[in-house]
């Protein structure tokens, strides 16, 4: 059958990858570049084996398979073809295979590219990446394999999941499956959990090359870091768009007025994205000054180690979340997995240390220099109040015998002041010069965005009657935002002088320097996602009414009037109440909105999904949250105004954009140097054996 090829394919690329693993860290070891060839060709082959085996889950959800388990699990005749693909990474076992594959594709990739620049550092970045990925497929295979089937034991109503067949049980095969978890059944949930994996495997890329660089001896060459930061760059695009995905996921179909709430799984992504955020930063300093070598290793070992952790979050449900899944038996697997590979990169990290010292020393507290260092403080600061508020469930638990969930607040009141710093930060740090910054310059570049910031949130915040704590949020992103303005602005009139028009000159700017002017673009985009927060946090409104058909609620300048209700029966088994309503805006008829709550019968859970009205100044939000007999009696309604929200979707594309021109290729103004495969480069390191 099909499924036995998914299955042999899967313990093959299993076998493989273990090959790879082993063969590699003996060719390192003994200096046999035969056996590192042969690694890397089992890397290679792993990818189409792992791909088979991909396929064969994705063809059973479209055909509905239901002998296989995991089909059973996320799939129904009821979803829609494209739906029952999409259930690959809807449930445990083929989110965990999907994770794999994406890894074994990450390492591939680099060996096919980068073969011969990072010729001396392959046995160990093989070794360590191919390490990673044999757990994952071996957690496949072993606890979570997509490929098991049902079986009945005759005469009882157990049901037993295996896969080969139990002494005494008979196959059985379901009429129907349960279906898709219904809050997974969104277009968000198409390239959130995609983009989200790519960003988690693609840190375990920097996190190899790091590990390889400390291992052969290496870790004093630049080298390995540039490579790292090429890579971390491709995994942290990655993740920000997941996050981005998510959150618009949950404004439209979690219900709760907003796009962050600080859940833990939340929290799980956010962790590795500010520290590879902050490794970007270091790492600047690392090629530039040829300081924070120390800082910037920790950081990626630290970057990756998130990276588990927000995996063991997800995939084992030990910490309460709408995203996570049902508890299973990967948490003390991936437990001791994470603590053995943070201990041990630790210890390599101690053992290295003396090859790892900075070139230079810190000059002047007002210097870019000192601006990163703080930055990269304040990530991490930012980072461990995530962390400690995300697991502090688990530790009252182990404590005090009783869960504790923290709350929003705590986020927010902890967290709040140093995102403001930071944010202040990322305008001022492009003004710092390296090494040494003169006090009255930097004072004369920031003089006129800071007058202009000052004017304008002044007066849109006494326009708006705005709270106190909103006037220096208002300031600090109408500063930043200038400054970065005013960044481009002096490049371009310097360009201008020589005759360049100004399309001309914003082009060549930017193209001479990409990183710089990318990296300009990208904080713009940050800040636009961070009006969205600012919107949540101080402007929003909020009111809640039952409605007679006929009656109406006001809120701002807006108005809504309950018109009508019915119910009818929607596609993917869901039974649907729509609420009709009209929105008026200054007694003007804007437009029809058409909140509703879908029930999906076989799963037995309901869903409310808002309707929006989206202008670029703030969204108009309605939820049906409660009703009396359809066609009599009233329906409430609760209804918010949320402003800013649409400027954190456009800030999500800036960023975007900004990646990709800080990461586009610079061309070629010498000639490519040549790399010849010689078994002598490889040089005896920690491991070396002669």
């Amino acid at each position: 059958m099909l499924a036995d090829i998914g299955l042999m394919a899967l313990v093959t690329g299993f076998l493989l990858a273990v090959y790879a693993t082993a063969v590699s860290a003996w060719g390192g070891w003994r200096n046999e570049w035969r056996w590192v060839e042969s690694a890397r060709s089992a890397t290679l082959l792993a990818v189409p084996f792992m791909t088979i085996s991909v396929f064969v889950v994705t063809y059973s959800l479209y055909t509905m398979d239901f002998s296989l388990a995991y089909v059973v699990d996320v799939s129904s005749q009821a979803m829609s073809p494209f739906l029952r693909l999409t259930a690959l990474w809807g449930g445990q076992s083929g989110s965990v295979l999907f994770w794999a594959w994406l890894m074994n594709g990450f390492v591939a990739a680099v060996l096919w590219r980068k073969w011969e620049r990072d010729h001396d550092l392959m046995p160990y970045f093989i070794t360590v990446a191919m390490l990673t990925t044999a757990f994952f497929i071996g957690i496949v295979v072993f606890i979570t394999n997509p490929f098991a089937r049902l079986w009945h034991v005759p005469g009882t109503t157990e049901l037993l999941t295996a896969v080969f067949q139990p002494a005494g049980a008979v196959a059985y095969v379901p009429r129907d499956g349960s279906g898709l978890n219904p809050l997974l059944r969104h277009f968000g949930m198409i390239g959130h959990p995609p983009t989200t994996y790519l960003g988690f495997t693609g840190f375990v890329i920097p996190y190899a090359f790091a590990i390889s660089a400390l291992l052969s001896g290496r870790s004093r060459d630049d080298e390995w870091i540039r490579t790292s930061r090429r890579w971390t760059l491709v995994a942290w695009i990655f993740l920000s768009i997941g996050l981005i995905l998510g959150g618009r996921w949950a404004y439209d179909v979690l219900g709760w007025g907003g796009f962050w709430a600080w859940d833990p799984v939340e929290n799980a992504m956010l962790m590795p994205w500010l520290t590879g955020t902050a490794f970007l930063h270091s790492v600047m300093m690392t090629e530039k000054r040829g300081m924070l070598k120390v800082w910037s290793v920790s950081l990626i070992i630290l970057t990756y180690s998130l990276s588990l952790f927000g995996t063991f979050i997800t995939r084992t449900g030990v910490i309460s979340s709408v995203h996570s899944f049902s508890k299973t038996a990967l948490g003390p697997v991936f437990f001791v997995f994470i603590g053995l590979t943070f201990v041990g990169s630790l210890w390599l990290l101690l053992r290295r240390l003396d090859t790892l010292k900075s070139e230079h020393e810190l000059e002047s507290f007002l210097s870019r220099e000192s601006a990163f260092v703080l930055q990269n403080v304040l990530f991490l600061a930012i980072t461990f109040v995530v962390f400690l508020g995300t697991v502090f469930p688990l530790l009252s638990e182990l404590v005090t015998g009783t869960k504790i969930t923290v709350g929003p607040p705590y986020f927010q009141k902890a967290t709040g002041p140093l995102f403001a710093v930071l944010v202040l930060l990322m305008g001022l740090a492009p003004l710092f010069a390296w090494r040494k910054q003169a006090a009255g310059r930097l004072g004369r570049a920031a003089l006129l965005p800071l007058v202009g910031s000052v004017l304008w949130a002044a007066v849109w915040g006494y326009a708006h009657r705005l709270h106190p704590a909103s006037y220096f949020a208002l300031w600090l992103v109408a500063f930043v935002v200038l400054l970065i303005i005013f960044e481009f602005v002096k490049g371009m009139q310097a360009r201008m002088k020589r005759g360049e028009n100004p399309a001309a000159a914003l082009y060549h700017l930017m193209g001479r320097n990409r990183r710089r002017y990318g990296g300009y673009i990208i904080h713009l985009g940050v800040v636009m996602i961070g009006l969205g927060f600012i919107g949540d946090a101080y402007f929003q409104q909020e009111t809640q009414m039952a409605l007679a058909q006929g009656e109406s609620l006001t809120l701002g300048e807006y108005t809504l009037r309950f018109d009508n209700l019915e119910s009818y029966p929607g596609s993917d088994g869901r039974e649907v109440l729509e609420a009709t309503t009209s929105l008026f805006k200054n007694g003007e008829f804007v437009q029809t909105l058409k909140p509703r709550r879908d029930f999906f019968v076989v799963q037995r859970q309901p869903m409310t999904i808002p309707a929006v009205y989206p202008t670029s100044a703030q969204d108009v939000y309605v939820l049906l949250v409660a009703w009396e007999e359809i066609g009599f009696g009233a329906s409430t309604f609760r209804m918010y105004l949320n402003p800013l929200i649409s400027w954190t979707w456009a800030g999500g594309f800036v960023l975007i954009l900004g990646t990709l021109v800080a990461a586009w290729p610079e061309r070629q103004r010498q000639a490519k140097r040549s790399y010849v495969l010689k078994p002598e480069r490889v040089q005896p390191g920690l491991l070396g054996g002669d």
